[in-house]
């Protein structure tokens, strides 16, 4: 499969919300911008490490863009960024200080498996929506 020219979310394979929200995110990527891995596959370990991203740190959606990448709510502005819709403009939150943006990300996301649960294993996409996966 090849990424050239695609930018890649990675995001936590186990958590409800995440996996909604590339459901959300697949359906809205019109342009075909985005390919997706699982924070726990094999791929999205090779990344991690290429990256070297700490996920202690960072541990529910990054966004690899080249050689660069983005974490929390840069990342979720960013991805907004791409999709269809009024979701752009959401990308207007970007003026806000970075540190308050990550606020209320770090909550959401603290919180992410007692509001929204949590799965066994990650999951399995369907065969129409595997081109979209490494």
């Amino acid at each position: 499969m090849t990424t050239q020219n695609k930018k890649i979310i990675l995001f936590d394979g186990v958590c409800n919300l995440c996996n909604g929200s590339v459901v959300f995110i697949i359906k809205r990527d019109k342009k075909d911008v985005f390919r997706f891995a699982a924070i726990q596959s094999d791929e999205g370990q090779e990344l991690i490490q290429k990256y070297n991203i700490d996920t202690s740190k960072v541990d529910s959606i990054l966004l690899l863009d080249g050689e660069t990448y983005y974490a929390k709510s840069t990342a979720a502005l960013k991805i907004a960024r791409h999709l269809k819709g009024g979701y752009p403009l959401l990308y207007g939150f970007m003026i806000l200080p970075r540190f308050l943006r990550n606020w209320v990300y770090d909550i959401i996301a603290r919180n992410r498996y007692k509001w929204f649960g949590k799965k066994e294993s990650c999951m399995i996409p369907t065969p129409e929506l595997k081109a979209k996966f490494l």
